[in-house]
């Protein structure tokens, strides 16, 4: 009786709250019984993902990506029964996969790691002193500490390690849960973070000692992103904790916004004197990041590289279908080109040019699944860059809640709770098992095409569908001459010899 009567006390308070409260029209005028239509808002993203849409509907990811991820980064089976769900002749914009009937000439080595080196060295066509060729063709892209939670790095660090490849440290900075045997791309945005000077200025020297001290083995100058170009970054001040005030030098608690441009160069001829000063100062490659948009600076950039012996080692071109955890709905939807606009666009005047070759070419934009990371290929990208799939390969969701600081799992929060339930071991050896599936994935559709390595792919190997019963081969879609997405000779002759001994 008494739990009766407290209950009924506490709704009555509730009710008469709701009628004399101003905020919210809707509980003045439904009290109590106008908290379901909040109810049901806050869960709506969660409904929507389990009860309303189909398997391939989905966006940002469908449930039939997110459970090809989840099956692979646990060894489950992943392979899907009686046939596929999709209305082929009338899919508009459907990526074909063109099998050659006899395969490849030559058997290729089995390995359960599933090795796929990448077909160039990094930094060899300009002779950095620690050129190296990446073990490789997947890697983890830049998402920083504190955008993710320390469990989540030590997790993709780990298994970077496992799997023998590349961890992008994000605009973050090297941070200690970045040190668990991964080796490192440290990525430098317009907030210099972990090489910063008391002003928020480059400081060469800092940059030159962390390069000495930590397992980078490249270094990546990030222009801008494919969720928010032009507008810098952003970490919300609640995400800002001790450890990441510590480490990035900013206050605790408050929003950190990393300016837009860099103050280290505003010019193409600055940026590229900046790359080789660095690259000269620490040894290793030096690579940049960026979306496409105004194409001036690519023309200016392959006009430079053409005629001049200064160039960067590679460039990672993002698409506008890039996630983040945290933007303006305006930017995320409607700035930046598309991965394969925007790259076959940049791509395309750099192989005009003939300097295609002296660049190692790298994707990012939901292209961690077997077809999307083949088309990369296909156009002529040398390695792929996975984040949201890495995130739900250590248990993301798709949860959308990254820019509130209330991922349920774990993986983009600084909540002490909720980063308690991520177990980087375990998890890293997930994200390691989904690397290994998705490079074991891409060595069999390379094979289904007669090619022993997706780098020995060209855009004559995939057609997209228009939906009318009709489709079109890449290169006319996209405008390639004839041999313009393979590597050099050399290169070529090196990577089959690799994938076949």
């Amino acid at each position: 009786m008494e739990f009766w009567i407290v209950s009924g006390g506490l709704l009555l308070v509730v009710v008469l709250y709701d009628l004399i409260q101003t905020k919210h029209a809707i509980l003045r005028n439904f009290p109590l019984v106008g908290h379901l239509r909040y109810l049901l808002e806050s869960v709506g993203p969660e409904l929507r993902q389990y009860i309303v849409t189909s398997n391939d509907e989905e966006l940002p990811f469908s449930r039939d990506q997110r459970r090809w991820v989840y099956s692979s980064a646990k060894k489950q089976n992943n392979y899907s029964g009686f046939g596929t769900d999709n209305d082929l002749e009338r899919s508009n914009n459907y990526l074909i996969i063109k099998h050659h009937t006899l395969g490849p000439s030559v058997e290729p080595r089995h390995d359960e790691m599933y090795p796929l080196p990448c077909a160039k060295v990094l930094g060899g066509p300009r002779g950095r002193r620690d050129a190296f060729r990446p073990r490789s063709v997947v890697n983890i892209s830049g998402m920083s500490f504190g955008s993710l939670s320390s469990a989540a790095v030590q997790a993709m660090n780990r298994g970077a390690a496992i799997a023998g490849c590349l961890h992008n440290t994000g605009e973050g900075g090297v941070s200690p849960h970045h040190l668990h045997g991964g080796d490192l791309i440290w990525q430098l945005g317009t907030g210099y973070f972990g090489a910063r000077a008391s002003d928020g200025a480059f400081d060469r020297d800092a940059c030159v000692q962390g390069v000495q001290d930590h397992p980078v083995r490249a270094i990546e100058i990030k222009l801008s992103q494919g969720a928010k170009p032009g507008l810098g970054g952003v970490l919300p001040g609640e995400k800002v904790s001790a450890e990441i005030s510590r480490i990035r030098g900013v206050p605790m608690g408050q929003t950190v916004i990393s300016p837009p441009g860099h103050r280290s160069f505003s010019t193409v001829d600055e940026m590229l004197d900046f790359v080789e000063d660095l690259a000269d100062a620490t040894g290793v490659p030096v690579g940049i990041k960026s979306a496409v948009g105004q194409i001036e600076f690519w023309t200016e950039l392959a006009d430079r590289m053409a005629s001049e012996e200064r160039g960067v080692d590679y460039i990672a071109i993002d698409g506008g279908e890039g996630g983040t955890g945290a933007a303006p709905f305006a930017f995320s939807d409607h700035v930046a080109l598309p991965f394969k606009v925007g790259f076959s666009r940049v791509y395309r005047i750099f192989a005009e040019r003939g300097v295609h070759h002296d660049v190692v070419w790298v994707g990012s934009g939901k292209l961690g699944f077997p077809e999307t990371g083949l088309l990369a290929f296909c156009l002529g990208a040398d390695m792929i860059a996975v984040g949201r799939e890495a995130m739900m390969a250590v248990g993301c969701i798709q949860a959308q809640r990254c820019h509130t600081g209330h991922c349920p799992t774990g993986v983009a929060t600084q909540n002490k709770w909720l980063v308690r339930g991520l177990d980087p071991t375990h998890k890293g050896a997930r994200l390691a098992n989904y690397i290994v599936t998705l490079r074991k994935e891409l060595t069999r559709l390379s094979h289904a095409c007669g090619c022993l390595h997706p780098a020995l792919l060209t855009a004559e190997h995939m057609e997209i569908l228009d939906g009318n019963f009709g489709s079109r081969p890449l290169s006319e879609v996209f405008g390639y001459e004839p041999g313009w997405e393979l590597c050099s000779q050399p290169d070529l002759a090196k990577v089959e010899r690799l994938m076949g001994s």
